[in-house]
């Protein structure tokens, strides 16, 4: 008996002072078709650095003449673009744009050769954050890998740290800033996390996602066997049911809704071109949303939900950001049960994980617990980390998401929100922001996330500053200024060491009134994440730490 078997494929070979390059996009070609004159600019930088050090630099696929760009957009085109690279290449992953990590990260997995992922440091394209995202991937299954950026790449910084991949096959990056499961003060601080950590492993928590692995986050999901040792059980969701739900939501409901908002001092830039404005319409759904949610959170019994966000529902509703902020917010528009008999988390907030970023969850349900307890505001916030620079002698981040940022986290509450379309490259259905500017306070960072097979935290302080008007609006003008925006200041961190570090695309921050009570929540958190058996790094200077 004779049978068909697979035609071996011929190894390729790697020629001497090669590397290979691809850049991960988006599923969206609106967006790959918009990123692309970026992305062509940056490769061209990059490849003209390596050349400056005698290395040739070739990209693993074409520009399609179909699509008019080269971004891997698919992970079938991610799958056929490997098999032509080495195995033991040295491999460039370059970034200009927000990325799909799982287009690439099939390849990235069996690579052989050393992996270098690269960036451009610049506002108007999201590329680091996309970047950030992919390192978060490789460091989850657990792939080594170097990382670098750069404004412009032709800073000696970024050309030392070319020469040393090349010539090491790895760049070393400082991380002194961290601390590895730091000893913690005696004291009712610890005390508190420790009994909350209790609670929650006793009493257990269920955290409801509507679709998981939204926009290719692959460092985003947390399986259940990693969950559950926590006390913390998914509810898994469909954004079909969502919409369904929207659908039984009354007219009437969502209009008081709106009616709501407008009191409290909201407003919203409207216009009457459904296609580029945001209209009434579009609002209505937005409000119906927001209604469904609480009520099938209520049917399951959540303590906090997330929705996938722009994929699946932004064919067929405008966008979730303006219901995940008011989720996430104390006091926002009254919802009843189905019977009218309860007001749906009266005087609370749902905490609610943008994008259905799962560490983002674990996080998010954390702070609203200790929070509360310390009768702190427990309205916290997911961001993208986007960019920033230097402004009157130290550096200001730039910390930016379309969702998720409830009103009490900005200057003027309700009243310094305003709602603005989201961008239709994005959101052709569009959908209202809560655009407006993060106080100036004291505010603990964090980040859950997966390494070596178990979960771990990053944690820090920070503060979030004012800038003049003229400033913040160059920076929107720089990145989305349909979006809320924060200007932060990391204690005891520079620019890249947290890049360097970061093991994500999202950033959470909680608010405190002061310093001290910032850093006293602080230590409650680590003790609580201890206590769940999470491994704790705290980041950058803390006081109470100290």
């Amino acid at each position: 008996m004779s049978y068909n078997l697979p035609a071996v494929t011929p190894r390729p070979e790697v020629a001497p002072k090669t590397a290979y390059l691809v850049a991960s996009g988006d599923l969206r070609e609106s967006a790959n078709q918009a990123g692309w004159p970026t992305q062509a600019a940056m490769e061209a930088d990059v490849t003209a650095a390596f050349a400056e050090l005698g290395w040739s630099v070739v990209r693993a696929n074409g520009v399609d003449p179909a699509t008019g760009h080269g971004f891997i957009s698919s992970q079938r085109m991610g799958l056929e673009v490997f098999r032509s690279i080495p195995p033991d290449a040295p491999l460039i992953v370059a970034e200009a744009v927000w990325q799909y990590s799982h287009h690439v990260l099939a390849g990235l997995r069996t690579h052989e050769g050393p992996i270098l992922t690269v960036a451009n440091f610049v506002g108007d394209r999201p590329g680091l954050v996309g970047m950030l995202g992919l390192n978060a991937g490789l460091v989850k299954m657990g792939k080594p890998y170097s990382t670098i950026w750069s404004v412009d790449f032709t800073d000696a910084w970024f050309r030392d740290g070319i020469r040393q991949w090349l010539e090491t096959g790895r760049i070393e990056h400082d991380a002194s800033h961290v601390t590895d499961s730091p000893a913690l003060p005696a004291g009712p601080q610890a005390d508190l996390g420790r009994a909350l950590a209790a609670q929650l492993l006793r009493d257990k928590a269920i955290v409801g996602v509507f679709d998981e692995g939204c926009m290719g986050m692959y460092n985003a999901i947390i399986d259940d066997e990693l969950l559950n040792p926590i006390g913390i059980y998914k509810e898994r969701l469909s954004q079909s049911a969502l919409w369904a739900e929207m659908q039984q939501v009354p007219d009437a409901e969502a209009a008081a809704v709106q009616a709501w908002l407008e009191e409290a001092g909201m407003t919203f830039r409207l216009g009457e071109d459904e296609a580029t404005e945001l209209t009434a319409a579009q609002l209505a759904w937005q409000h119906k949303m927001y209604i469904a949610a609480l009520r099938i959170a209520d049917d399951f019994g959540l303590d906090a939900v997330g929705i996938q966000y722009q994929q699946g529902l932004k064919d067929l509703s405008p966008a979730s950001d303006l219901a995940e902020g008011l989720l996430n917010n104390v006091v926002r528009p009254p919802v009843t049960s189905r019977d009218g008999a309860r007001v749906l988390w009266d005087g609370k907030a749902l905490p609610h994980f943008n994008e259905a970023d799962e560490g983002v969850a674990v996080d998010a349900l954390v702070t609203n617990r200790l929070w509360t307890a310390m009768r702190l505001d427990p309205a916290t916030t997911l961001h993208d980390v986007r960019w920033g620079e230097d402004f009157d002698g130290r550096f200001v981040w730039v910390f930016e998401i379309s969702g998720s940022v409830p009103p009490s986290h900005l200057e003027g509450g309700y009243a310094g929100a305003q709602g603005w379309r989201q961008n239709p490259v994005y959101f052709p259905l569009g959908g209202s922001t809560i655009k407006g500017v993060s106080r100036p306070g004291e505010i603990v960072w964090s980040r859950v996330y997966i390494a070596g097979g178990r979960l771990h935290v990053d944690l820090g302080r920070a503060s979030a500053v004012a800038l003049p008007d003229a400033e913040t609006e160059r920076r929107w003008q720089a990145t989305n200024p349909e979006w809320p925006i924060m200007h932060a200041v990391l204690h005891g961190i520079s620019r890249d060491q947290f890049m360097a570090r970061h093991r994500a695309n999202h950033l959470s921050v909680a608010y405190a009134p002061d310093a001290a009570t910032a850093d006293d929540a602080l230590v409650a958190k680590a003790a609580l994440f201890q206590e769940l058996g999470v491994e704790v790094h705290v980041c950058g200077d803390v006081a109470a730490l100290a």
